[in-house]
């Protein structure tokens, strides 16, 4: 398309990958002498539920958990859609697997890592995010009815832990907390999960992932989900742990 006259940023919008991608590949056949085939047409990358491609499953559920707390998806040019996951730029490691998840999603994906006011978001462009996250729409995800599909049900029943690594790392947090016995100074520590979201279809997938799994929860606040026992806490830890 380069060929064509067209823009390498509105290239880039219709390809659904980054502007630098797009001008390393132009200099590349220019260096080289190749020629581009920009006439020939750009099919796009497969989309799992559109065209049948194969679906890193694990990956699928692991972001899914991750758009369900703090993902959006929005409306470019040409049909593209931008997937933009938020996380807090303390944690490089996570907005790194962020990252790396979106490419096992949509393998020809270049995740950009935007930063400000102390947050990181991780954005990758493509004509079928609002396929493989049917819960795209309008408004807040609070103020409408967030449920999964079938297929997206028979996802996460084959990988729950990953799931809710992602719900857990984006809308929780793993602390430390106290408590005492009426009458008496002393306190006791002990580590829990905590979950927040002003979505009761959100918690819903929480809760019901995690009775799947058989770890014990309570809901201290109606926006909220705990998880404090401590073999629950150790369940969490195998697969969600602290955040780095």
């Amino acid at each position: 398309m380069s060929d064509d006259g067209v823009p390498d940023r509105v290239n880039a919008e219709i390809h659904g990958v980054a502007l630098r991608t797009i001008r390393t590949w132009r200099r590349r056949y220019q260096k080289e002498g190749r020629t581009r085939g920009g006439r020939r047409g750009y099919l796009g990358t497969p989309c799992p539920r559109c065209d049948g491609a194969e679906l890193d499953e694990a990956a699928y559920a692991l972001l899914l958990g991750w758009y369900l707390g703090d993902g959006s998806i929005a409306r470019a040019r040409r049909g593209v859609f931008t997937l933009q996951i938020v996380n807090d730029e303390r944690y490089g490691v996570l907005n790194e697997e962020i990252a790396a998840t979106i490419r096992r999603v949509k393998p020809t994906a270049s995740p950009c890592l935007r930063g400000g006011g102390g947050a990181i978001r991780v954005e990758a462009r493509w004509k079928h995010w609002p396929c493989v996250f049917p819960q795209h729409g309008p408004g807040r995800k609070h103020l409408r009815r967030i449920e999964l599909a079938d297929w997206q049900r028979e996802i996460v029943a084959k990988y729950p832990e990953q799931l809710l690594r992602g719900l857990f790392h984006s809308d929780g947090c793993r602390v430390v907390n106290w408590a005492s016995k009426p009458g008496r100074e002393k306190r006791y520590y002990y580590v829990r999960y905590m979950f927040s979201n002003e979505s009761d279809d959100i918690r819903k997938i929480l809760t019901d992932t995690l009775d799947l799994l058989g770890i014990a929860w309570r809901q201290p606040r109606v926006n909220a989900i705990a998880v404090s026992r401590k073999e629950a806490v150790a369940a969490l830890d195998v697969f969600v742990g602290p955040k780095s």
